[in-house]
């Protein structure tokens, strides 16, 4: 289940996979370079080079083999096209050896990469373009406006190729000196790069310290920051850290989506017992985030029809309404509807006895909990804000209701005071009805 979770590897696979580094020009050694000049052995090897990549860039013989470099899909068709490459350039790969040989100065090393960059884009070799990016880089004659786009595709390479510590070490570089791609994916990128190579403190603590930031500022946290966080929690097991990220997910960006994702991981983490656990898919329902089958059947084991039919009955309308049960996954409907005219028929008079003072906290809970699975939120709560204060209440379990009612009925500030009572096992779930709460808004008068 927690792969639904992931945005990240899709979505940077995508945008990875399509020869993102290629589609990046290289800049310019004018552009690039901070000034001085280049050694006169390099300048004889490397004139002939850069002529014969201007000369021969749009030679359909070399865009042949360009061509035939990038669909290649195994290592021997990869070779004979990198060859062919080579062959169409005059032999450019024993050019640029002979050049690099030569190359001291600073001027020189800019200029010597970007060719062999150049060149391994044609060819479709990564570590031709990450060796000449990095030598480009450790120059030390590149523009700071330059720098930061060469060090983010030396990540990009490293990344395509693999070496997801070594993408790490380049997209930190990168963003620590502020570089910002043209498709911001460079926090996500180096999220990734952090997790894929293990270091999954790394990538927490950086999105930790973007999403503190935000806060911070007032703004709020980007998407992908805040779901690289919540699927770090889940990775490691954390149902609180889940928990927090997963409301601020929610929270932040309300979609059926983001409840789904945020509810999912915390119903799993959890793993609470049947007569807890409905208030997490209540919370479900409630956020049009049950997506399949498995949601409404365990919704309705938790809410049992016997005990809940007016309430199994909604569940399992809704869900046949969408198509994601059928009949034979209800077989006890007719039974659960035709309870429901005498369940109702009772509520007022165990109504009426739990609101007397000698009532005991089991009729007055009960009582409330019936009345909040017919949606009955204001009745409820009546009930449970009476039930919190007597002797040997389930607290927690209470003021999660409380709180649940009051957030049905957009009474936000209420409800949130009270969900914040909740602690132990609860208070995840407790920490997602607040969110909801807060998307609510306030009641009218």
């Amino acid at each position: 289940m927690a792969r639904k979770f992931l945005i990240s590897r899709i979505a940077l696979a995508i945008a990875m996979g399509g020869g993102m580094a290629a589609a990046v020009v290289a800049p310019t050694t004018a552009y690039a370079a901070k000034g001085g000049s280049f050694s006169k052995p390099f300048q004889a090897a490397a004139a002939p080079i850069d002529k014969l990549l201007t000369e021969k860039k749009e030679d359909p013989a070399v865009k042949a083999a360009a061509d035939k470099a990038h669909a290649a899909t195994t290592d021997a068709a990869k070779a004979a096209a990198k060859a062919e490459v080579d062959a169409a350039l005059g032999g450019i790969l024993a050019k640029l050896s002979a050049s690099g040989a030569v190359a001291t100065t600073g001027m020189d090393k800019v200029k010597q990469g970007e060719m062999t960059r150049s060149v391994g884009v044609m060819m479709n070799d990564l570590k031709m373009q990450h060796d000449g990016l990095v030598m480009m880089y450790e120059s030390g004659a590149l523009q700071p406006e330059t720098s930061g786009q060469v060090v983010f595709l030396a990540g990009v390479t490293s990344y395509q190729s693999g070496d997801y510590a070594d993408s790490a070490k380049w997209f930190k570089i990168a963003n620590d000196a502020g570089y910002k791609d043209q498709q911001g994916l460079l926090p996500a990128l180096l999220a990734d790069s952090y997790k894929r190579s293990g270091n999954t403190t790394a990538a927490l603590d950086m999105v930790k310290a973007e999403i503190a930031n935000a806060k911070a500022t007032g703004t709020k946290p980007a998407e992908t920051s805040i779901r690289s966080a919540l699927q770090a929690a889940y990775d490691a097991k954390s149902l609180q850290d889940s928990a927090e990220y997963g409301a601020m997910l929610a929270q932040s960006y309300p979609s059926a989506d983001s409840w789904n994702v945020a509810i999912s991981i915390v119903r799993q983490l959890a793993s609470l017992p049947k007569q807890q656990n409905v208030d997490i898919m209540r919370l479900m329902f409630a956020t049009g985030s049950m997506t399949d089958r498995r949601d409404y059947i365990e919704y309705l084991e938790d809410a049992d029809p016997r005990g809940y039919p007016g309430e199994a009955v909604k569940v399992m309308n809704d869900g046949l309404a969408k198509g994601k049960l059928s009949a034979a996954d209800v077989p006890d409907k007719a039974n659960a509807t035709s309870r429901i005219a005498a369940d109702k028929a009772s509520i007022a008079s165990s109504e009426t006895a739990a609101n007397k003072p000698g009532a005991s906290v089991a009729s007055v809970t009960s009582t409330a909990d019936v009345l909040l699975s017919y949606d009955e939120y204001a009745r409820a709560e009546t009930l449970y804000t009476k039930a919190i204060g007597m002797p040997g209440v389930d607290a927690n379990k209470v003021a999660l209701r409380l709180g649940m009612a009051q957030a049905l009925q957009g009474k936000t500030a209420d409800a949130q005071a009270n969900l914040a009572k909740v602690s132990g096992p609860l208070a995840a779930v407790a920490k997602l009805w607040s969110a909801y709460a807060a998307t609510k808004g306030s009641a009218p008068a």
